[in-house]
């Protein structure tokens, strides 16, 4: 309880002193007054005259409002019930119409001009050339102005507003769970992380408790989802996409092609995953895992990580790779980026978000194990490439999730490397951090696949009608038997993860990049590991470089061709390799541990 109550906050006061400050409410007031003079400029005729005036005058806006955008975000992030926070937000987005109102402008304008003229005459637009030329395709895929204007203001009470509910209704959620014969009520993300409770009575019941407390919330998320998916249906239609995941994967600066490879690959090495499970089951002393067992510790004691123990480790292990590295992450913790404790009001799991500048802000919901510190380190990961966007302009920062999972699984990966050679001489902790890696490759592969499944499933099905919750939570299961197969007690399963991912709600196939982001990261790692030298010459550049090139332009820096399914059957038989030492490692402990199973 000690490690827990120890936990940091973030400190957002470098950017405003509270939500309802009057420095707060003047940035408000020059984005105002910002989007009214670009509006003016616009409707001058400045595209024709100025092109470079308009670029330089919208990356100022888009970098103010980024600013207002996570400070807001952020306050409510971790106290829903903010509500000078949620109002200033809310503010915040109705001044965001008029800045997606002149973005569709600038890109319907750029659709229709001659893009090497354009080159040719505006710096600016040499500069954002890879953005241009986006704009260019972006634009066939425009609705008419008018239509534009009120899809972006009506996506305020539509879509938006719908994310917005789903966020402010499960971070309020509480659990309501005996334990230590005591009953308690827990925040839900305190209560998901009983998934890492030793006791297995424990987390079962935790299990029953959360699956309990989302069907008691499952008719307004169903609403919820409905309504941004149907949405989701109607405007790709009405852009001329082939479908949704055609634009999302345009999006991610992907192809299909691209997908499909991947996809193989990652169907393929599903019996794999199944070994991982049937071994960790195994070591449990159990036939087959339940839902609730998947983030299980394995027998015995098991390393407690405190949160200074993280620190010290990532630093450390940071710096093996360069001092810009490592001083990155002492900055991070010195100057509190990070909110790492549990606590009601704030949402669950964890994410990064630039901030201004080079600074970033990350939020956890820490857990003193190595899964704890893994998470940890992936997050920070993510602010070291927000270092490396620092000085590219608004719009050469926009990189596309499949890209922006780099960094985060490197770092990763460098941790969990040192984590392995420290505990050399402890086969036991070993195993806990093969554990650990096998979990969050699961999640990404396994998961992922099931989640990608279901979104598949549930755009085609609402494209006729409204799908009900026994509907949605019928289409979740069938996924998620068909990506773990009897990896997974069938009956044990989880129907609400449309429900808890907040991903649904945001955006369309959030889910595929992240598989990508994990084999990508790999692949760079294993390049890393052949030739350190060359890889440090080129990786704070591709990571400055995720707003300006397609993936399969900044995969070729390093000879990757990722439209090839060889490409992603190698770093996936990195994980085949983790798979197998540890089926052999947990064979090999399992007569030791098993007085702890009983």
């Amino acid at each position: 309880m000690a490690v827990q109550e120890a936990l940091p906050h973030w400190d957002l006061t470098p950017f405003f002193p509270g939500p309802e400050s009057p420095e707060l409410q003047s940035a408000l007031e020059t984005v105002r007054a910002d989007t009214a003079s670009l509006r003016e400029l616009v409707d001058a005729g400045g595209l024709d005259s100025d092109f470079d005036a308009v670029i330089e005058q919208l990356n100022e806006l888009l970098e103010r409002h980024a600013l207002l955008e996570a400070y807001l975000f952020g306050e409510v992030s971790v106290d829903s019930r903010n509500d000078a926070a949620q109002a200033r937000l809310s503010e915040l987005m109705q001044e965001s119409v008029g800045m997606s109102n002149l973005q569709t402008r600038i890109t319907a304008w750029l659709g229709a001009a001659d893009a090497d003229e354009l080159l040719a005459r505006s710096e600016q637009a040499r500069e954002h050339e890879y953005a241009v030329r986006r704009a260019q395709i972006v634009a066939q895929h425009l609705m008419s102005q008018a239509e534009e204007d009120l899809a972006a203001e009506l996506s305020l009470s539509g879509s938006t507003a719908w994310g917005k509910l789903h966020g402010d209704v499960t971070s309020r959620l509480m659990v309501t769970l005996e334990l230590e014969g005591e009953e308690r009520r827990l925040p839900m993300s305190e209560a998901r992380n009983l998934a890492t409770n030793p006791d297995r009575d424990v987390r079962r019941r935790a299990y029953e408790a959360e699956l309990e407390v989302w069907e008691q919330s499952a008719v307004p998320l169903a609403a919820a989802i409905n309504s941004v998916k149907g949405a989701t249906n109607v405007l790709s239609a009405r852009r001329k996409w082939g479908s949704a995941l055609d634009q999302a994967l345009f999006g991610n600066a992907i192809d299909r092609e691209t997908l499909d490879a991947m996809l193989e690959a990652v169907r393929e090495s599903l019996p794999d995953y199944r070994r991982y499970f049937h071994a960790k089951a195994h070591s449990l002393g159990i036939e087959r895992l339940a839902w609730y067992d998947v983030f299980a510790p394995l027998p015995g004691e098991g390393r407690v990580w405190s949160y200074d123990d993280a620190r010290e480790f990532i630093v450390e292990q940071f710096g093996t790779y360069s001092d810009r590295m490592r001083e990155y992450a002492e900055r991070a913790f010195r100057e509190n980026w990070i909110d790492a404790e549990p606590r009601e009001g704030k949402r669950d799991g964890a994410f990064c978000m630039p901030v201004r500048g080079d600074e970033s802000r990350i939020l956890a919901n820490y857990t003193p194990a190595y899964y704890g510190v893994s998470t940890l380190a992936h997050e920070l990961g993510h602010g070291y490439h927000n270092v490396n966007l620092a000085s590219r302009t608004e719009i050469q920062k926009r990189t596309p999730m499949t890209l922006a999972e780099t960094a985060s699984i490197f770092c990763e990966t460098i941790v969990r490397e040192g984590a392995l050679q420290e505990a050399e001489g402890s086969p036991a902790e070993q195993l806990e951090i093969l554990e650990g890696s096998l979990q969050e490759a699961a999640g990404v592969c396994v998961d992922i696949l099931s989640r990608f499944q279901f979104e598949s499933g549930l755009l085609e099905g609402r494209a006729r009608r409204e799908l009900s919750v026994t509907e949605l939570c019928e289409l979740m299961l069938e996924a998620q038997r068909e990506a773990y197969g009897d990896g997974l007690d069938g009956d044990a399963l989880h129907p609400y993860m449309w429900a808890m991912k907040p991903h649904y709600y945001f955006s369309s196939f959030y889910n595929f990049p992240y598989t990508f982001g994990l084999l990508f990261g790999l692949g760079l790692y294993a390049r890393y590991e052949s030739d350190p030298d060359e890889l440090r010459a080129g990786y704070d550049d591709l990571l400055s470089s995720t707003g300006l090139a397609d993936a399969a332009t900044l995969a070729s820096r390093f000879g990757i061709d990722i439209r090839s399914p060889e490409f992603w059957r190698s770093s996936l038989d990195v994980i085949r390799a983790e798979i197998d030492r540890y089926c052999a490692s947990a064979t090999d402990s399992a007569g030791d541990s098993a007085h702890l199973r009983r």
